[in-house]
């Protein structure tokens, strides 16, 4: 899971995720963990996921919450994440081979929407219908213009306390002769937009 010395950032993944197959790229720990963190999503927390990718936030997430739905539209994707999620050996995860944006989520009162696929931002409408109230929607966006047009399409259906985070990491060189930064740090994976119901 990690790259090997000298390939450039090593990402250290969670014990639960170590020996996952990985297909599309992944939301890593930074990223999920502050999804988590500002949506305080626990135990009793229902989820809802599109976009499930390799299943890595979907892990993480069903590792945490009550329950976890994921929607994934690619076949080979779907699968990959259905069997990620069953070597992790969760119970309260369950995979959907469809495309929200032309199905729409059939969840309701769930309290985190977490979108990370294409043209996200039009399945906002869907992700407030399927919210509880005081719910998140939380949308992962590799560039800025997919953010802004996510935090406006959350505005005008009528979202608040929206706002936009990044994460960044940097690792340390611990040696005796002096610390340091590592030279390679794991900076922009992707923008967080979160907005309450």
């Amino acid at each position: 899971m990690a790259r090997k010395k000298g390939q450039g950032v090593d990402v250290r993944f969670p014990q639960l995720l170590k020996g996952m197959k990985r297909g599309p790229a992944v939301i890593i720990p930074k990223d999920i963990g502050m999804v988590i963190s500002y949506t305080g999503i626990g135990k009793k927390s229902k989820v809802v996921e599109a976009g499930a990718g390799s299943g890595f936030a979907t892990i993480v997430l069903g590792n945490i919450a009550k329950s976890v739905v994921s929607y994934e539209r690619n076949a080979d994707f779907c699968e990959l994440a259905k069997n990620n999620a069953a070597k992790a050996g969760l119970k309260n995860v369950k995979i959907k081979k469809t495309d929200v944006l032309e199905k729409g989520i059939k969840e309701k009162n769930v309290d985190l929407v977490l979108l990370d696929m294409p043209e996200s931002q039009k399945a906002v409408g869907g992700a407030h219908k399927a919210l509880a109230k005081d719910g998140y929607l939380v949308g992962f966006l590799p560039n800025m213009e997919q953010a802004k047009e996510f935090y406006f399409a959350s505005e005008a259906e009528g979202f608040s306390d929206i706002f936009m985070l990044e994460s960044i990491v940097r690792e340390y060189d611990v040696r005796v002769y002096g610390v340091r930064p590592k030279h390679v740090g794991l900076t922009h994976t992707a923008y967080l937009v979160f907005a309450r119901k």
